[in-house]
């Protein structure tokens, strides 16, 4: 069975050498796509990241493909109707770095109450004049979590540790849980109304695409803290802005953003046919990150040493599994 890896980083080799000894195995360093397809040519299972857009021109290729299992959690880069209508199987990586994440959220969260990158840029410039770098407190404050699964619980259990308050949106309320981990359900509006701090944790779909909008902002306490380390999308750019613009926002803290496949091939652009909607796109992300109350950092809330180990076990165990009918229910999504 021949097995083709895509977008794999040196350590990661030897890992997956040794764990599929015995099978015929093909890595390559950058993502599928079109132009590279040739070499998943008679794969019947691939391997992939979030940056190979698996879209139906990519699936009506790929002929002899049984199995695509994607090595996180997401899994918005896959046509999934698609697969499903070829028969292909898509498995993720339910679980591999949820406290990682968390982490991240929090330094992302930290970053911005203490000034942490204000302070850093002064000491680059060698001013160390404390003006305009007084943070505040998280204790006491209100966090509102939307979305609580695997890496919503350890954001609230981290925020619980700093004596936040915590307000939790999420579509299967678990009052057992709440009353252990110490937070309250509310609505959405009740959330965005109320919350000192507003950290997003839900994957992305269709149905919640730009599910904080401009109208979303207006809800929101004036001088919130928006984090974002799951999807890109889930935030209107445009609304951000002038949220930033109007101060209704006084700091974001952004692992992903809307158009990041653009900025990672920001030289590609001037080479190749865009259209209009995703270089305006490109434009407003630029404007955020050169915002000095906005923290960005390109999509690395996953990227510990600990958590892409899991990744690699848990995707290797997916190939596995799937080679002996045996797959794992909680990593199949279609």
């Amino acid at each position: 069975m021949k097995i083709v890896f895509f977008e794999i980083q040196g350590w990661e080799i030897s890992e997956i050498k040794s764990k599929l000894k015995g099978h015929d195995v093909k890595i390559f360093s950058e993502p599928l796509n079109l132009d590279n397809l040739d070499r998943a040519k008679d794969a019947e299972i691939i391997s992939v990241f979030i940056y190979s857009k698996i879209n139906k021109k990519i699936i009506d290729k790929l002929k002899k493909v049984k199995l695509i299992t994607t090595r996180s959690m997401g899994y918005d880069h896959i046509d999934v109707k698609e697969c499903k209508k070829k028969k292909i199987k898509v498995c993720v990586v339910p679980t591999y770095g949820e406290n990682t994440v968390a982490e991240h959220a929090f330094a992302l969260l930290l970053a911005l109450s203490r000034k942490v990158h204000q302070s850093y840029l002064r000491k680059l410039a060698n001013d160390f004049c404390i003006d305009g770098l007084m943070g505040f407190d998280l204790q006491g404050k209100t966090l509102g979590v939307i979305g609580a699964g695997k890496i919503g619980k350890h954001v609230i259990r981290i925020a619980r540790g700093f004596e936040m308050n915590v307000l939790v949106n999420d579509r299967h309320e678990d009052d057992f849980l709440a009353e252990q981990l110490g937070f309250k359900y509310a609505s959405l509006v009740e959330v965005l109304k109320k919350s000192d701090v507003i950290s997003l944790h839900v994957p992305y779909s269709k149905e919640n695409h730009h599910m904080i909008d401009a109208s979303s902002f207006e809800k929101m306490k004036k001088g919130v803290i928006l984090i974002n380390t799951a999807r890109g999308p889930l935030i209107d750019s445009s609304a951000l802005l002038n949220a930033l613009d109007k101060k209704i926002v006084s700091g974001v803290g952004l692992d992903v953003i809307e158009g990041e496949n653009l900025i990672r091939e920001e030289r590609e652009i001037l080479h190749h046919e865009k259209n209009r909607k995703d270089l305006e796109l490109l434009a407003k992300d630029h404007e955020l990150l050169r915002r000095d109350n906005v923290v960005f950092t390109p999509h690395i809330a996953f990227y510990s040493k600990e958590a892409l180990e899991k990744i690699i076990k848990k995707t290797v165990e997916n190939i596995l599994g799937f080679k002996k009918n045996g797959l794992d229910k909680e990593s199949v999504v279609a």
